[in-house]
């Protein structure tokens, strides 16, 4: 009997799991996922501060379609032996595939554990525990990525909001085309920015910035850069400034290791790598457990071929703003930008209890989203 073994329960992981299963037809292959929680996580749902709304059973996703979940922290990876780690016992495998995601670089500046974050359902919980659904809260919130924006604008409706950026625009990363939308929506939600500054220390009552200016606060939340999963280390192949595995068109780092989600760097064209996303996520899940199942069972290999490159930016009362292509063109902005942003909040949930659901969406290469 051979084993597909994944590591991790995140979009990645969960959908590697379902199509590693899907591959398996009637064989003996066994499939098994570690992860330490009992829950997948949506994380791109984190941002509205809902915890119970980012949360999906995994055993309604694993369970139906027989995959063997192990509630364990990984904390070694061998490649030599075939072996996982768990602490005070091991698995064994045939084909691994790491899937464990990403988390939040951590601020190292004074005060840094007065900092919230919401990089997982522990950190939401805590930041909407401490906000207790009240308004007229002051907010100051740390880089204006993707989680910055998206949370700076949600809270905006209900209290004063500062949104700290280090660069001398907003979004840097998201580049020149969606800013001018994304500025108007700050502005409509009264979002003060502070640009060309970083933290210089925190306290319980606020910040003080690099420039020496203070700012009293409510909270404040650290949102600046992510990072693979630290298990990316164990594996002796090349990682990229993020710690990301390079792969192969087929998501192989060597041998009988696959690497699916935020911990692979993997290219989505000739000219561009992924970013960390469940837009690729699930996806590069989806072809790495195939593949992993189908080495063992002699069966054809698929390339990791993702839709075309869009983005959606919640932008709270102001809307969204979505674009295609790398160089991010506006195609959508406003009710209409946000009506496809719920779509897509909704979309990215899985199908639950439904066996033959789940594995006909393990077998749909396309998230479904307009490119």
């Amino acid at each position: 009997m051979s084993d597909v073994l994944i590591v991790g329960g995140g979009f990645a992981g969960v959908w590697s799991a379902a199509a590693a299963a899907r591959v398996r037809g009637e064989s003996d292959l066994r499939v098994t996922l570690v992860s330490p929680n009992e829950d997948m996580v949506l994380r791109p749902r984190l941002h509205k501060l809902d915890p119970d709304w980012t949360r999906v059973p995994l055993k309604r996703v694993l369970e139906p379609i027989g995959v063997t979940h192990v509630r364990a922290a990984v904390t070694g990876i061998d490649t030599t032996a075939r072996r996982v780690d768990l602490g005070d016992r091991s698995i064994g495998y045939d084909r691994l595939v790491l899937a464990a995601g990403s988390h939040l670089v951590r601020a190292s500046v004074p005060g840094a554990d007065h900092l919230f974050d919401i990089d997982s359902v522990e950190g939401v919980a805590r930041l909407a525990g401490r906000l207790h659904d009240r308004s007229g809260f002051t907010a100051v919130v740390i880089g204006s990525g993707f989680t910055g924006l998206e949370l700076a604008t949600e809270l905006a409706e209900r209290g004063r909001v500062i949104l700290i950026e280090r660069a001398d625009v907003v979004g840097p990363d998201l580049g020149p085309g969606p800013r001018p939308v994304i500025e108007a929506a700050l502005a409509e939600l009264g979002v003060e920015v502070r640009l060309g500054v970083t933290v210089a220390s925190v306290g319980e009552k606020g910040v003080v910035l690099s420039d020496g200016g203070e700012i009293t606060s409510d909270v404040v939340v650290w949102t600046a850069g992510m990072q693979a999963s630290s298990l990316t280390a164990q594996i002796p192949a090349e990682r990229d400034r993020l710690g990301r595995l390079k792969v192969d068109r087929r998501l192989r780092v060597f041998g009988d290791v696959f690497a699916a989600g935020d911990v692979a760097a993997a290219l989505a064209d000739p000219d561009h790598h992924v970013v960390q996303s469940c837009q690729f996520a699930t996806p590069m899940g989806k072809a790495a457990g195939h593949n992993a199942a189908a080495d063992l069972l002699g069966l054809p290999l698929v390339d990791f071929t993702p839709d075309p490159y869009v983005t959606c930016l919640d932008l709270g009362a102001a809307g969204a703003v979505f674009t295609t292509g790398w160089d991010r063109a506006v195609e959508l902005t406003g009710r209409e930008g946000k009506d496809l942003k719920n779509e897509i909040l909704e979309v990215i949930h899985p199908p639950l209890d439904d066996a033959a659901e789940i594995l006909r969406a393990a077998g749909e290469q396309s998230n479904g989203v307009r490119g």
